[in-house]
């Protein structure tokens, strides 16, 4: 499970009401601006798309939420930490409390799915084996791949990998799920699946969740919130729905 804040580490916040909360941000990449007077907020229950063109911002915006870039101006606050004071040992930390889903799926092809996740687990502290296997089971559960535990990463589709990797993002418990272009290597009718997967997992347990995507048509089949990434700022467009 993820570790509780420690309130008297300045690199974590006390305001612990909102998911994430930005504030007047600049998100930039290598000292180049990409996204300008960010102001953005997730709580609980909220199920979030950002859209745009390729370049737009959106993975840059991903990539600061989760610490691979540095944030320097503007407030932000994510998962209780705040990404100015964050310390590159505060990193491992604050993704123990978020589950990542990429565009390609990251496992590792000389396990298979039971051992690709309990390398994720081990490699953030779990010790216990009866815990690491029940975890398991019940996030291959989730996303109805149980009968697949021993396969190789090689002897499953592309929908299938990609359900490990939603099951490795939903094994310790994420206060958030950050997906960037979670479908964008699966043909139109696995898209539909995997998008129906994310969303039924959201309603049952409320973890709120960021999706990157270019594919307007999901937004239409799975409706939320939608931020437009679009000349170098980013704003809520509720047009879509009116």
């Amino acid at each position: 499970m993820a570790e509780v804040a420690d309130i008297n580490n300045p690199s974590v916040s006390k305001i612990m009401h909102r998911v994430v909360d930005i504030k007047n941000a600049k998100i930039t990449h290598h000292d180049h601006m990409v996204l300008d007077n960010v102001n953005f907020e997730v709580r609980k229950g909220d199920f979030i798309y950002l859209i745009g063109r390729t370049g737009s911002g959106k993975s840059s915006l991903l990539k600061t939420l989760y610490g691979d870039l540095e944030f320097k101006i503007g407030e932000a606050d994510v998962c209780g930490y705040n990404l100015k004071a964050l310390k590159k040992s505060d990193v491992p930390n604050l993704r123990r409390r978020l589950g990542i889903v990429f565009q390609d799926f990251q496992l590792l092809t000389d396990r298979n799915i039971f051992d690709n996740l309990d390398f994720m687990l081990r490699a953030i502290g779990w010790t216990d084996k009866g815990r690491i296997k029940i975890a398991i089971e019940e996030a291959l559960d989730l996303v109805t791949l149980s009968s697949k535990i021993k396969k190789y990463p090689n002897q499953l589709s592309g929908g299938e990998q990609q359900r490990v990797s939603i099951a490795r993002a939903l094994l310790n418990h994420p206060e958030l799920i950050l997906a960037d272009e979670p479908t964008g290597n699966l043909d139109p009718e696995t898209t539909d699946e995997i998008m129906g997967l994310f969303y039924s997992i959201f309603k049952k347990t409320q973890t709120p969740m960021i999706f990157a995507t270019h594919n307007y048509q999901l937004i239409e089949k799975f409706p939320g919130i939608i931020y437009m990434c679009a000349y170098h700022s980013i704003s809520r467009d509720d047009s879509h729905f009116k």
